[in-house]
């Protein structure tokens, strides 16, 4: 391992007395490996699996991925609206359809506990991923949570961990929860730095 310079190690000594050792560290390393961990987590945050259901304000989950002949977003069938409750309780509940556990048939209804769209402030569909980066870790957008809470979420909310097990028919999230919790930990830890766009 090479040493590090006299000059250098001065240098991230002035950093870190003026703004703190998270400043000093990404000087010294770069945002690159915080990056490329945020690019892994948007893989899995874009994936269908997830944005499909985090939709805006007019409340209409997605259809979406290769299993619906391709990769371009369209309204959920059946004229589908979550409503303001986001659980379909205004107009047709999701649970009409959406048991707590996927139906054993092809591209059959799914199901998880708790079926129902996140809230509006959760929208990732048509964002892009310097916008849901910047969302994430914002508690008044992601349910008030700091991102080990987002991690601890991932790895035991029921109706996330369906993304990984879609049921048949279906192509999962990318990766595993368990590992999307270590990406979502490392970045934090490396100061969670955000793309340009």
């Amino acid at each position: 391992m090479k040493r590090m310079s006299l000059g250098l190690l001065a240098g991230l000594c002035l950093i870190a007395a003026q703004h703190g050792p998270a400043t000093a560290q990404s000087a010294a390393f770069g945002d690159g490996a915080g990056l490329a961990l945020w690019a892994q987590i948007h893989e899995v945050f874009a994936h269908p699996r997830c944005s499909n259901c985090h939709v805006g304000e007019d409340h209409i989950p997605l259809w979406s991925g290769a299993h619906y002949g391709g990769d371009a977003a369209r309204p959920h069938g059946m004229n589908i609206h979550a409503g303001v409750s986001r659980d379909g309780a205004e107009t047709l509940p999701c649970a009409t359809c959406h048991s707590t556990q996927n139906v054993d048939i092809p591209h059959g209804p799914p199901g998880a506990p708790h079926w129902a769209l996140p809230p509006i402030e959760m929208q990732w569909a048509g964002r892009s991923s310097r916008e849901i980066c910047e969302q994430i870790k914002n508690p008044a957008k992601n349910g008030q949570r700091t991102l080990g809470d987002v991690a601890d979420h991932v790895g035991h909310d029921a109706l996330v961990l369906w993304g990984w097990n879609p049921g048949p028919g279906r192509e999962p999230a990318p990766y595993s929860a368990a590992e999307l919790v270590g990406f979502i930990l490392r970045w934090d830890a490396l100061g969670a730095p955000c793309p340009a766009e």
